[in-house]
Order: C-alpha cells, then sequence, then structure tokens
C-alpha cells in the first residue's frame, strides 16, 4: 500500500491527524492496536465539542459543578456557569473517531509498529499484522507518530523523544451508584491529598451509567492500586461493582523537537501535549493531530522538510503560555499537603473559580478583567510565603 501519510497510532490525536489529511485531499493509512483503552478520566471541554463537532451521543454526562478537596478534607465546589463540562468513555470515543477518519477515507490497517525503514521506494512503516502475525509493511512520504507518551516512533526517529517525563495514571471503571450525598452523577470531585497521590491528585469523574475512579504519580513507590482503593473508599465506593481497570503514562512536558528533520513528526501524547496540573489531555491531543497534519499538508505542498516544524510552533503559539502557567502551578502547589491545602483555599477566591473555568471553556488565559488578576497574584504570593492560613477563605 503507497499513501501520502502513515499515522501510527488511532488515538483522538492520530484519528483527527488522519481525518483532515484526507479532508485536504491526501492519502492516509491509519495504524492502530486494537482493544487497547487509555485510563482517562474523559472530561472535554465545550470547545474541543464545538472544534471538533463531537456529537451529542457521544457526551456520557454534563457536569455542571467541579469539587476540590484537601488533603484535611475540606471541599470548595466551583460551579461551571454558562456551560458544562462534557465527559466522554474513552472506549466508545475514540473507536467514534477511527471509525470516522475511516469513514472519510482513510485506509486502517490493525497491528503493532516495529520499526520504519527506507529506500528509494520510499518511507516504510513495518508492523505486525493482528490478524496474520506476520510483519506488513505500509509506504509513505511522511509519518505522523500518534502513539503514546512512550512512543515507538519517537524513541526511534526523533531527538529526545525517549526523555519524555510523565506521570503514571490508573484508573477503574466502576459501576455507578445512585445520586446521593456523597456521590453527584453531575459533579466532578478532584482530590489533592497525599495519602491518595503525593505529587499529583486523584478524581472521581461521573460518566452516566459508570465513574472513573483514579489518581496518578511520577513517584516510584506508589502503589497505584492500593491507592486507588483507599480513594475509592473515602468517596463512599468501595462496594460499587468494577467494570475495567486501567493505567497508562501521561507525559508532563511538551517535547523541545517534533519532527525528526526528514519525514516524520509527532503528535498528541508522543509529544508530550498534556496539559501540566490539570493533566488534561483529550483537547490538546486532538489539536496536536491538528497541527501535525497542518505541517504534514504543508510539507507535502512545498517540498520543504522544515514545514514539519510548523506543528510544534503552531501548537505552542496557541497553547504555550497556558502550558508554562499551568507548569509554574504544579511546581508551586503540588510538592506537599501544606501546600496543596493552600492551593484548594485559593480556589474558594469566586475570582479564582470564574478565570479558572473561563480559561478551561476557552482554551485561552483570560485578560479582560485586570483587576481580579492582580488580586488572585497578590493572593497567590500571600499563600505562597505563608502570610496567610490555608484555613482562611
Amino acid at each position: 500500500m503507497n499513501v501520502d501519510v502513515v499515522v501510527v497510532g488511532g488515538g483522538p490525536s492520530g484519528s483527527i491527524a488522519a481525518e483532515d489529511l484526507i479532508r485536504s485531499g491526501h492519502t492516509v493509512a491509519l495504524l492502530d492496536r486494537a482493544g487497547r483503552i487509555k485510563p482517562c478520566g474523559g472530561a472535554i471541554p465545550p470547545r474541543l465539542i464545538a472544534d471538533f463537532d463531537i456529537p451529542d451521543s457521544q457526551i456520557v454526562a454534563r457536569i455542571q459543578t467541579a469539587r476540590m478537596i484537601s488533603p484535611t478534607g475540606r471541599k470548595v465546589d466551583i460551579p461551571i456557569e454558562n456551560g458544562f463540562v462534557g465527559m466522554v468513555d474513552r472506549e466508545h470515543f475514540d473507536e467514534y473517531l477511527r471509525v470516522r477518519a475511516t469513514d472519510a477515507g482513510a485506509k486502517r490497517l490493525t497491528g503493532t509498529f516495529l520499526r520504519i525503514e527506507r529506500d528509494g521506494d520510499g518511507t516504510h512503516v513495518v508492523y505486525r499484522d493482528k490478524a496474520s502475525g506476520e510483519e506488513a509493511r505500509v509506504t509513505g512520504k511522511l509519518v505522523i507518530g500518534a502513539d503514546g507518551a512512550r512512543s515507538d516512533v519517537a524513541r526511534a526517529e526523533v531527538p529526545g523523544g525517549d526523555k519524555i517525563p510523565y506521570v503514571i495514571a490508573y484508573h477503574e471503571i466502576i459501576e455507578a451508584p445512585p445520586a446521593s450525598a456523597v456521590y453527584d452523577p453531575m459533579r466532578c470531585d478532584v482530590v489533592y491529598d497525599g495519602v491518595i497521590s503525593p505529587d499529583f491528585y486523584g478524581w472521581v469523574f461521573p460518566h452516566g451509567k459508570s465513574a472513573s475512579v483514579g489518581m496518578g504519580t511520577g513517584l516510584d513507590g506508589v502503589d497505584l492500586k492500593s491507592a486507588t482503593a483507599a480513594l475509592r473508599a473515602a468517596s463512599g465506593l468501595a462496594d460499587c461493582r468494577t467494570i475495567r481497570k486501567e493505567g497508562a503514562p501521561i507525559p508532563l512536558k511538551p517535547l523541545d523537537k517534533w519532527d525528526n528533520g526528514r519525514d516524520v513528526v509527532l503528535a498528541g501524547d508522543a509529544a508530550g501535549v498534556v496539559a501540566p496540573s490539570s493533566g488534561e489531555g483529550i483537547y490538546y491531543a486532538m489539536m496536536g493531530g491538528r497541527v501535525a497534519a497542518t505541517a504534514a499538508a504543508a510539507c507535502l505542498r512545498s517540498g520543504r522538510v522544515k514545514d514539519l516544524q510548523l506543528a510544534r510552533k503552531l501548537f505552542l503559539r496557541e497553547h504555550g503560555q497556558v502550558f508554562r502557567v499551568l507548569g509554574a502551578m504544579q511546581n508551586a502547589y503540588y510538592r506537599s499537603d501544606e501546600r496543596r491545602e493552600r492551593f484548594v483555599s485559593l480556589c474558594h477566591d469566586i475570582d479564582v473559580q470564574r478565570l479558572t473555568f473561563e480559561a478551561y471553556m476557552n482554551k485561552k488565559l483570560v485578560k479582560a478583567r485586570p483587576l481580579a488578576h492582580l488580586k488572585i497574584g497578590i493572593k497567590n504570593l500571600a499563600h505562597l510565603s505563608g502570610l496567610v492560613s490555608p484555613l482562611r477563605t
């Protein structure tokens, strides 16, 4: 098979890259391993729903409130004004995107990536075909590596692709209990507690008939399953039936280079585009796929391999500042329970709530209220310097 672009990885990033390239007039092969479900809370903002034309049928819950829970058990409820946070189940959402790309015209291949070979006939992606168990190959002019946080394509082809920092995320999909005083099917709970995660957070995210309960950590020696069991017990969910369990790495920082200067460009988790602090990845993965497709199309049109650099440039031009701010927030507040207590206290401020969710919903830092930003900055410095008690609101 000969195509313009071979996309390795059929998650949200790879599927969007494949679909965008097809719609811009190129031929595409989409290679994916079947049966893998990524552990993910499943939250998607309204901007994703609009930008990528996601139908209501994929939204399994509409979240109206986010609850922040501190190490001492303090709860701060943040209402989501003028909208909602959509929830998807990755088991069905990812397959929907793959089918959509295939329906648009992408050639879907099922198998495991092995290596890239090159000769006078082009760039060959060699994979193990799932059906036959034999090695097979597909030939393209370019390759998009969208094969996850520990990307085989990145390690083999892109300088620094083997050094991406990440946390390990683990979650359990459970049968959702009836609504009660402890479980609200329209509320996401985010738990900042060193018992659950010493350096990240735990979560309870409703998915309609099911819920995702999990945590993440970048530290060695943490028992993820025991921590999740403790989270389930603390959330009143210990007796709920477990549907499935999943774990995977989640990158923490965009790579310094996303292409090999020749015929490969990275997208999504393979490029490291998960937001610090929040761990949000679906929207940024899909945008990573879109800019990778844009860069690949530009390279195919112009014949200039340096056009592959457009993927990273376009992404960071739009989202780099948000990533820097969120990275600074994580470094400042996630290092101890005392700092996490102060972070939850800071979230009690109405300006913090409004600006945070405006930025989340629209994927841009809000600059329309400078006095609110000044007030937040002063409170932030006061908390980090210890001038105020974390129990003050």
